[in-house]
């Protein structure tokens, strides 16, 4: 097997090129806690200000903040809701992360989900769970298929067979594989599994918001998911059997939660940034 040249390890580990994580800073954790406060204020709950900052640091390829927003949620009380262990924190985060895989990509999200993992107390770790939810059978298959066209009507309503065929005459196979490698098998609620968190029609399109919001660059999606969430309210998708009640989420499908959400992962990305904006695509650093 050959190795690479000192030179070419120079090259892909060279500082212009932004090869590892993000930092974090004392700043991100106290704008996370602001963050956590006003959304308590707004009586947005847990789960919401977890899933949205926790997409956001995925985005911004800062596992550090992640495990800030677990020791965050930790120690933050839920008055309207049972009590959460610092395992099913680590779960909601760690179910967060793996959906970004549908708006940021592979890479991003295995480096973070290693790094967070790598971070958590022994005790959490290994009461997280290993049982894998979402394996394809060809029992499951078919209905994992129309479970993904069913979450995407739910997004698309009113243009979800004309965004398909506009999909469709980009390339034949973009619609397909979005469906099947995406809305059916990852986003949508697994099937048949008890899973140990659910990250149900509403966070779901928390996360596609955020992540989006945080890329910069892609507003029409983004414009898409902020309908895609009203949408989960207006025609009762938030409340589809199966689907658990999102404190605080009729609030973030109005005008002024979208006001509030959208200026809220623009001061996380700012943070996390270190003022300079987003880390996801950026282009590479003037070579100094």
């Amino acid at each position: 097997m050959s190795k690479l040249s000192e030179a070419v390890k120079a090259l892909i580990n060279a500082s212009h090129a932004r090869p590892g994580y993000t930092p974090s800073s004392p700043g991100v954790q106290t704008a996370l806690t602001r963050f956590a406060s006003d959304a308590a204020e707004k009586k947005v709950g847990l789960p919401a200000w977890v899933t949205l900052s926790t997409a956001v640091s995925a985005t911004m390829n800062c596992p550090e903040a992640m495990t800030q927003i677990f020791h965050l949620a930790n120690s933050t009380s839920t008055p309207n809701s049972p009590p959460r262990t610092p395992a099913q924190n680590a779960e909601l985060i760690r179910e967060v992360g793996l959906k970004c895989i549908s708006f940021n990509g592979i890479p991003r999200s295995i480096n973070t989900l290693n790094a967070f993992r790598a971070s958590l107390p022994a005790d959490v770790g290994a009461a997280l769970s290993t049982t894998p939810t979402r394996e394809l059978t060809p029992e499951n298959l078919e209905l994992r298929k129309r479970d993904g066209l069913a979450l995407w009507d739910s997004v698309y309503l009113g243009f979800e067979r004309k965004l398909l065929d506009k999909l469709a005459q980009s390339h034949p196979d973009l619609p397909v594989h979005i469906l099947n490698g995406h809305y059916s098998n990852l986003l949508s609620n697994p099937r048949g599994a008890n899973p140990p968190v659910k990250v149900g029609r509403v966070l779901t399109s928390l996360v596609a918001i955020a992540c989006l919001r945080a890329q910069t660059g892609v507003g029409p999606q983004v414009v898409s998911h902020i309908f895609g969430l009203r949408k989960a309210y207006e025609n009762g998708d938030a409340k589809a059997e199966g689907e658990e009640h999102v404190e605080g989420g009729a609030w973030l499908a109005t005008e002024d939660g979208n006001i509030w959400m959208l200026e809220s992962i623009d001061k996380l990305v700012n943070v996390i940034g270190g003022g300079e904006g987003t880390t996801f695509a950026p282009g590479l650093r003037a070579k100094l």
